[in-house]
């Protein structure tokens, strides 16, 4: 059995066979479960070398406890725990692992890793009670978002993507005012939105036209938020647009945490304030994640998020 996957220079992807030492001093070793693939995963599979920074072999990992070295307290084998990626079995410093309470919650809906990452998101939307909100982009991450904003007490929610089937999932999960931007006419759906003057935008999407519409239907003294990574290494605004609509512009990705994420992903998740299991479309065997990451690549409409196994 393969331990862990690799990417090559053209992005395919490697089933790689590893020996693991035994932890040393400050490391946990980590058996099994299974690590989310990220859009990151996707653009580096998609690009290859062009991706850069290219994705690390997972970050989205959950297993079990199976040595702890030296001077490591609080664990003990067989805990559940956050942390690694795309390895069947590894060695993490414990200060990088948080624990995963006794509950009834599956493997496959643990990863902890993204939660983290749209808590981050939601802190700089900077939300107060009534706030008008409009969230582009209802992928994995864009979900996420959505189940965190559906717990605040908003005067207005809209909810923008391109796929029907991540809005249907939307409307599933409490959205009640959706748009297909694809079935709409921009200059004519952008002016109706901008009337609602929302006083946050949050670009999920990864996209330029994603930051193009936040512009355009950003309140004035609006906030913009960019959550959604456009992969690449250039993108575009239209400064005058900006500078009349006096937005604050937020980067909200992890490098802009304004606190320690984990434990409140692992609460939230716990108490189902975030919930994966609507989320997660696929789960396969690592031996099986190149097939899957060629049918997403291939435009699989379904795919929301996949989970590899690692046991």
């Amino acid at each position: 059995m393969p331990n862990t996957i690799r990417y090559r220079p053209d992005g395919t992807i490697d089933l790689v066979d590893e020996t693991i030492a035994e932890p040393k001093a400050g490391e946990l070793q980590v058996w099994g479960g299974v690590c989310g693939i990220c859009s990151w995963d996707i653009a580096t599979a998609r690009l290859g070398e062009e991706m850069q920074p290219p994705a690390p072999a997972g970050h989205e990992g959950m297993g079990y406890v199976a040595k702890v070295g030296a001077d490591v307290s609080g664990f003990k084998e067989g805990d559940r725990v956050a942390g690694g990626g795309f390895s069947r079995l590894r060695n993490l410093p414990a200060a990088t692992v948080a624990r995963i309470p006794a509950c009834d919650i599956p493997d496959e809906y643990w990863m902890v890793e993204p939660v983290s990452c749209a808590i981050t998101g939601l802190d700089h939307c900077r939300i107060q009670p009534g706030h008008r909100v409009a969230l582009i982009g209802c992928g994995f991450m864009g979900l996420l978002i959505l189940q965190g904003l559906l717990t605040h007490p908003l005067g207005d929610l809209v909810v923008l993507d391109i796929n029907a089937k991540r809005l249907e999932l939307a409307r599933r999960l409490g959205a009640g005012d959706t748009y297909n931007v694809h079935d709409e006419e921009i200059d004519a759906l952008s002016g109706e939105l901008k009337s609602r003057k929302f006083d946050v935008v949050v670009d999920a999407s990864g996209s330029q036209a994603g930051l193009d519409l936040a512009t355009e239907i950003a309140r004035k003294g609006g906030i913009i938020n960019l959550f959604g990574w456009i992969k690449g290494q250039s993108a575009h605004f239209d400064p005058t647009k900006w500078h009349m609509g006096g937005f604050t512009i937020i980067n909200s990705s992890p490098s802009a945490r304004i606190r320690e994420t984990v434990p409140a992903a692992v609460d939230l998740i716990e108490r189902g304030v975030f919930n994966l299991e609507p989320l997660v479309t696929h789960v396969v065997p690592l031996p099986e994640y190149p097939s899957l990451m060629k049918q997403v690549l291939d435009g699989d409409d379904s795919y929301v998020k996949g989970v590899v196994r690692l046991d």
